[in-house]
């Protein structure tokens, strides 16, 4: 693992305000600034975003297992190091990539999913007269603290159900962003550990369907501008007993990497 010091300059919590510019609309008035490399990539809005969000996967594993990130660098554009939030734990993280704004501001500051009040992408997509999507498995952070707000949520029991329904949203073409939760990583992270071939499994598992889903888009969003992002949310760490955990200050947790793919 990392054994370096490191902190990535560039914050999870501009993810929000950088989507909300591809989009060509206000961002969230408390959240972050963009990221201006990607905005320079892009050139100018877009007309879609799909958003992956596989859940743990730290920037350690990609410098680590470079090779297994293949499809998704193949699939990508620029390749980002990214900082993300203490605590380093699920809804604190995803609370902070979706609303711009630091976990003091946002409200969730420990591993529990209250529906957020805070102003997110969502709630400015939907006040500009755009529709956001959620897919999600059933419990997850992602599945409950957006809930209440006047889009779409599709639940299901697994990554495979939501992805397959993610390739349904794409072919159906309604939605100007997608959002995309696999959390099968994770799991078997904090069961067998973060190198345990059973985990790097999952992590293949998440780079396919990115894959997979990189190339729907290109097909049915063929002929307007759109973007693709493998967004995790926080990182991951060996602890006794060949364990996964993560939730700490400390580079392994924190320093994650994120993907971008804006269409030609």
């Amino acid at each position: 693992m990392c054994d370096c010091d490191v902190a990535n300059s560039i914050r999870i919590t501009q993810t929000c305000g950088t989507i909300a510019s591809l989009l060509g609309i206000p961002a969230p008035a408390a959240a972050d600034e963009p990221i201006s490399t990607v905005l320079k990539a892009a050139g100018g809005p877009v007309e879609r975003v799909l958003c992956y969000n596989p859940d743990a996967i730290a920037l350690w594993l990609y410098q680590k297992y470079t090779a297994l990130f293949e499809d998704v660098m193949l699939s990508s554009q620029l390749t980002l190091p990214v900082r993300s939030v203490m605590p380093s734990v699920t809804p604190v993280c995803f609370a902070s990539m979706y609303s711009g704004v630091v976990p003091d501001v946002h409200g969730i500051k420990r591993y529990t999913k209250p529906v957020l009040t805070v102003e997110t992408i969502f709630d400015a997509l939907i006040a500009a007269g755009k529709k956001p999507a959620i897919v999600s498995t059933d419990g997850d952070s992602i599945s409950m603290i957006f809930l209440e707000r006047k889009m779409d949520y599709f639940i299901y029991d697994t990554p495979d159900e939501c992805n397959a329904k993610a390739l349904e949203l794409l072919e159906k073409d309604e939605y100007d962003l997608i959002v995309v939760y696999n959390g099968n990583f994770d799991g078997t992270m904090h069961k067998n550990g973060p190198e345990a071939e059973v985990s790097l499994d999952a992590l293949r598992h998440n780079v396919a369907a990115f894959k997979k889903l990189s190339e729907a888009a290109a097909k049915c969003w063929a002929g307007r501008k759109y973007v693709t992002a493998f967004l995790p949310d926080h990182g991951c760490h060996e602890i006794d007993g060949n364990c996964g955990s993560h939730g700490l200050d400390m580079p392994e947790d924190m320093n994650i990497v994120h993907f971008y793919n804006i269409s030609r």
